[in-house]
C-alpha cells in the first residue's frame, strides 16, 4: 500500500483547519495554502504517470480520504488543475487527465486562426514531414532545452497545410533521450496531433509553453515551402514547451503565413 504523502499548513491550532491537516508532517512551505499542497501532490502523481493522459483520476471523496482533507479542499485543487488544462471534468462521468488527442485540447497551443471561419471548419491540418534527423545540440538549442552543448537532439522540419494551402513552416528541436526511437516514418505515419503522439509513445506531456513573436520576411527556402514570394511578410513564433516540473521538452520555431490568417491570444 502506498504511503500517504504528508502535508503542512500555516494554520494556528485554533483556526479550524487542524482537523484536516494536523496529522501531517512538513513537506511544503508553511505559507502554502492547503489546497495548493493538494494540487502539488496531484501534480506529482501525474508526473509519475500514476494516472496517464485520458485516465480517470480517483473521485474527490477518494482523494480526500487519501490525503486526509475535506472534499472541498480537493475540489479547489482540481478546479485549478482544470483551469490549467491538466485535468478535464466530464459531467456525470468524473475527472480525467487531459490529453492532446481531445478535440478541444488539440489547438490549445496553436493561435493562428483563419480570418473567416474556424480551424475546425477547415478540418485537421495536413502535415508534410520534410526531415527528421539526430544531431548534436547547438549551444543555443542546448541552453533552451536545459541540455549540454553536444547532447543528442532531434531536429524535425515540417509544413502544415490547411485546406490544401501551406500555412506554417516549423522547425522542432527535441531532447534525444526522451524521444529515442522517434523517426521520420513514425511522424509521417501518425495522423493525430503531434503532442498526442508524444504522450502515447514517449510518455511526454506538454503542459505549458512560452512564445516569442516577431515579424520577419520570407527567405528563399521559406518562400518555396510556403508558396509565397521571397520577401513576403511572415510571423515568426518561437515556442518553448514544458512538461511537468517545468522541464523544457520542445523548442519549436514556426513561420506563419498571415495573408489569410491572424494570430489570436485571449488575455485575462
Amino acid at each position: 500500500m502506498a504511503t500517504t504523502p504528508s502535508i503542512t499548513t500555516d494554520a494556528s491550532p485554533n483556526d479550524g483547519r487542524t482537523a484536516e491537516a494536523g496529522a501531517f508532517e512538513h513537506t511544503a512551505p508553511s505559507f502554502s495554502p492547503l489546497y495548493q499542497q493538494i494540487k502539488t501532490l496531484i501534480l506529482r502523481s501525474l508526473q509519475a504517470s500514476e494516472w496517464k493522459p485520458g485516465d480517470m483520476i480517483p473521485s474527490e471523496f477518494d482523494l480526500a480520504t487519501r490525503y486526509k482533507v475535506s472534499q472541498g479542499t480537493v475540489r479547489k485543487a482540481i478546479d485549478e488543475l482544470a483551469t490549467d488544462n491538466l485535468l478535464v471534468r466530464r459531467q456525470g462521468k468524473g475527472t480525467f487527465v487531459a490529453t492532446h488527442s481531445e478535440q478541444h485540447i488539440q489547438y490549445r497551443f496553436l493561435r493562428l486562426l483563419p480570418d473567416t471561419g474556424s480551424l475546425e471548419d477547415q478540418g485537421p491540418a495536413e502535415r508534410r514531414i520534410i526531415e527528421c534527423r539526430r544531431l548534436r545540440a547547438p549551444a543555443e538549442v542546448a541552453r533552451q532545452l536545459a541540455l549540454r552543448t553536444g547532447d543528442p537532439v532531434l531536429q524535425v522540419k515540417r509544413v502544415l497545410n490547411f485546406a490544401q494551402v501551406p500555412a506554417i513552416l516549423e522547425e522542432l528541436w527535441l531532447p534525444g533521450v526522451p524521444f529515442k526511437g522517434l523517426t521520420l516514418e513514425t511522424l509521417a505515419d501518425d495522423k493525430g496531433p503531434m503532442y498526442a503522439l508524444f504522450e502515447a509513445q514517449f510518455g511526454v506531456r506538454m503542459v505549458r509553453a512560452v512564445e516569442k513573436i516577431k515579424a520577419v520576411s520570407a527567405d528563399g527556402e521559406a518562400a518555396g515551402l510556403l508558396g509565397v514570394p521571397e520577401g513576403s511578410p511572415l510571423l515568426s513564433v518561437e515556442r518553448l514547451a514544458f512538461t511537468y516540473n517545468d522541464t523544457p521538452m520542445e523548442l519549436r520555431r514556426g513561420l506563419y503565413r498571415t495573408d489569410a490568417r491572424h494570430y489570436r491570444n485571449e488575455l485575462s
